[in-house]
């Protein structure tokens, strides 16, 4: 084997040479094995034979400086004849062989086929693939015009031949490899054109318009003598389109995952404008229709005309928090006209692709200061505008805008805009859907719990109430403050179990018939026993709805329920519990624990008893009745949370309102999981002065005594004022007592806001209104003191039943 060189200077051949020798007068004298391989010709049948006898045609050879006289080597082609007789073109290289007077003796000529025209060279120079080689000693390149790019980079060692245009450093490391361990390697580059300098803009650098990705393969070339690598070989294959098709399925794939992570309308919008920039615009904006925003309903199909949005999110490339590209501020409106391509877009429920050389984008920028000043210090030159439309309805549109050094849009990213839209509009119509849904019930909710509370005497209230911030939707949660009779109070505190607008309905009923209940002055036992029942019924009524009842909800109904009536004259409050959380007292002294209660089953187990539990407070005693919402979480049970209550008060406590708060920060987090109810009430005391009571015979003659002692009373209290009605309703009432009564007979005042008279008897039979007639001697008392007073009524007790009446008391 031997390296032969062509002689037409293109290097990098290599081939098996044949050797012959020629005498001076040229005859063949030596015939190698090489060279019967290629003419077919044995040893015996040449050797002593002219050489001339192998031409083809007897001709002579095509040489250079041919002559077998002199001592000059020759080279050339010749045409000769195979032994089958098919023609072989031959090139030749005859050197002489010299004796020791520098005499030529003979020539050996080596032949090798011609390989003919150098289509190895012509196929690496017009190939469409990138081809370039590296050699390992000189640092130089070759490649072809695929791989030169039009451009061209710094040449690696200096010299005229420089590094394919998609050379990058990464590749130069990848040439180094090969050529270092001799294995062949793959390598991918992302290349921008020759036109994307340094400073383009992320936006360009990822456009498929102005740069190119590119496949390379990369394999050592080896000495075939010695095998030693000399050489690397690369071949770039083109790969953008793809490159491009799996950018934009990442894009997408990651809109799936990062748009519409919360129910929230804005934040939706914005993670549409933050996943667009810069990855397919250098600015995006987000504008909806006001209706969106508020969670209503907008008009099905396109919008027409100029159509008026509100900003809700926009991005750009601009580092920091600001966006100084954007011509209208968040939460700001602004109108576009019905040429502009936004209003376009929303006008025909497509996208739409405009630029510079549309007169409708020049006349939109043109026609709104801020935003034609924008346009001309970014550049603004290509935008897509994208209705965002979902389940057949416009809600508000997305503009993507490429500006100077960003390429213009082309087709395909209108297709990618308008996928990520269709997302970004479910997503954002989601949130519209839930928004609605939770206003509605947030607003049922509210308003079946108090406003105001009553006022009345007997305690100081403060209360708090949270929806579960989790997106699980309003509650059950429930609170009241009820003034009763005798200036009695009564307080009350609930929770429905689950969430949505059932629970919150079941809420509304439930605390509307503890009012009416308490209008009845029930014992809280009593009253948890009828609201016991109620809640069984309103479970046997759910079980009758029919199953394609879009609102039915599977389970039976719960709840739970505290109810306390605090007296103020005795000091004494009264405690029920239907399983709820039990209430914490702070006393005046400072100490703090929780009121033992004996607890009793949930609302509508149906068929157990209510205990009452009595317990006596001094004046100033402060009480904190709460839902579970409050006292339990994940990482603690109710009992670790009321002992947390328990030391939130016994700190300092300023006012009533303030205690809220400060319990609200030291038991809930951020985003409490359920709905929280808390209600306290700092309780205060009638005094002796205040109370007046009587014991009355049952003997009709003791009426004037009874009006007398009254009147007394009042002059001390400097009521005379009110004494005159006052003597009328104690004359009818004790009256009735003694009549239809049973003794004991008890007469009391009460002076407080209001002037209070009640008069008990031993008789559980309950008076009630009517019309008398004309010729009737009775049942006009009752009637008298309704209309002389603010307020009458009746209210049972163990012993019997106390008739009451209450009359305002005159300014000052």
């Amino acid at each position: 084997m031997a390296t032969f060189d062509q002689g037409n200077g293109h290097s990098g051949w290599s081939s098996e040479v044949a050797t012959v020798t020629l005498g001076l007068d040229g005859v063949v004298t030596g015939w190698s094995e090489g060279a019967r391989r290629l003419l077919g010709h044995g040893a015996p049948e040449v050797v002593g034979r002219p050489a001339t006898d192998l031409l083809l045609g007897g001709g002579a050879p095509d040489t250079t400086g041919f002559s077998l006289t002199g001592s000059r080597e020759w080279r050339g082609t010749a045409a000769l004849r195979h032994r089958d007789g098919h023609r072989v073109t031959t090139t030749l290289h005859a050197q002489p062989s010299l004796d020791v007077d520098g005499r030529p003796r003979c020539f050996v000529v080596a032949l090798s086929p011609d390989p003919g025209p150098p289509l190895v060279q012509w196929a690496f120079d017009q190939s469409s693939i990138a081809l370039s080689t590296h050699a390992t000693a000189s640092g130089a390149w070759q490649r072809n015009a695929v791989a030169q790019g039009g451009g061209g980079r710094a040449a690696l060692t200096g010299g005229e031949r420089r590094a394919p245009a998609y050379a990058d450093e990464g590749l130069l490391r990848a040439v180094r490899r090969v050529a270092e361990e001799g294995v062949p390697l793959r390598y991918e580059c992302l290349a921008p054109e020759p036109t994307c300098g340094p400073g383009a803009t992320p936006a360009v650098l990822l456009s498929s318009a102005r740069h190119r990705a590119w496949v390379i393969e990369l394999w050592p070339v080896r000495d075939p003598g010695t095998g030693e690598v000399v050489g690397v070989g690369t071949a770039a294959f083109d790969s953008s389109d793809q490159h491009a098709a799996r950018r934009r399925l990442a894009l997408l794939q990651e809109a799936g995952t990062l748009i519409g992570t919360t129910l929230n309308v804005a934040r939706t919008a914005q993670e549409l404008a933050d996943l667009a920039v810069p990855r397919l615009a250098d600015f995006v904006s987000v504008d909806l229709l006001d209706s969106v925003l508020r969670g209503e309903e907008p008009v099905p199909g396109p919008v027409d005309a100029a159509v008026v949005l509100r900003r809700v999110a926009h991005q750009s490339t601009a580092e920091g928090e600001d966006v100084p590209e954007a011509a209208i501020d968040l939460g700001d409106m602004d109108t576009y006209p019905p040429f502009s391509p936004p209003a376009r877009c929303l006008a025909d429920g497509k996208p739409v692709l405009s630029g510079v050389a549309d007169p409708d984008f020049a006349a939109w920028i043109a026609g709104h200061e801020r935003r034609n000043a924008r346009a001309a210090e970014f550049g603004f030159h290509s935008v897509m505008a994208t209705p965002l439309r979902a389940r057949g309805i416009t809600l508000g549109v997305a503009v993507f805008t490429r500006g100077e050094g960003s390429p213009p849009f082309e087709p395909d990213d209108l297709i990618l805009a308008e996928e990520l839209a269709g997302r970004a509009a479910v997503g954002v119509d989601n949130a519209r859907r839930y928004t609605r849904e939770r206003t509605n019930a947030l607003t049922l909710q509210r308003s079946l719990l108090p406003r105001d509370l009553p006022k009345q005497a007997a305690v100081e209230v403060a209360y708090r109430y949270l929806p579960a911030g989790t997106g699980a939707g309003v509650g059950g949660d429930w609170f009241d403050v009820v003034p009763l009779s005798g200036t009695r109070v009564a307080l009350v505190v609930g929770d429905v179990v689950g969430h949505g607008i059932h629970a919150s309905a079941t809420m509304g009923r439930l605390r509307t018939a503890v009012r009416t209940l308490a209008d009845v002055d029930l014992p809280p036992d009593e009253l948890l026993t009828h609201l016991d029942d109620l809640v069984v019924h309103l479970a046997t009524d759910r079980e009758d709805l029919h199953p394609d009842e879009p609102y039915l909800v599977s389970g039976e109904i719960g709840a739970t329920c505290l109810y306390a009536v605090y007296d103020p004259v005795s000091r004494v409050c009264t405690f029920a519990s239907a399983g709820h959380v039990p209430p914490v007292v702070l006393l005046p002294d400072g100490t703090a624990r929780v009121v033992e209660l004996t607890p009793g089953p949930l609302l509508g187990v149906g068929g157990l008893p209510f205990e009452c539990t009595e317990v006596e407070l001094p004046e100033g005693s402060l009480l904190a009745f709460c839902t579970d919402g409050l006292v339990e979480a994940r990482e603690r049970d109710v009992g670790l949370g009321l002992d947390r209550l328990c030391e939130v008060l016994s700190g300092p406590v300023t006012s009533l309102e303030a205690t809220c708060d400060t319990i609200l920060r030291a038991l809930l987090p951020a985003s409490p999981y359920d709905d929280v109810a808390l209600l306290l009430a700092r309780t205060r005391a009638l005094h002796a002065d205040q109370v007046a009571a009587w014991s009355l015979p049952s003997d009709p003659a003791v009426v004037a005594d009874a009006r007398a002692q009254v009147t007394r009373q009042l002059t001390a209290w400097g009521l005379e004022e009110v004494a005159f009605v006052t003597e009328l309703v104690v004359s009818e009432l004790v009256t009735n007592a003694i009549r239809y009564g049973a003794v004991p007979i008890g007469l009391r005042l009460i002076r407080d806001r209001t002037l209070i008279c009640e008069v008990s008897d031993a008789s559980n039979t309950a008076p009630h209104l009517r019309r008398a007639r004309t010729y009737d001697e009775g049942g006009r008392g009752l009637h008298m003191v309704a209309q002389l007073t603010q307020g009458w009524g009746t209210r049972q007790s163990p012993t019997g039943k106390t008739i009451w009446a209450e009359q305002s008391l005159p300014e000052g």
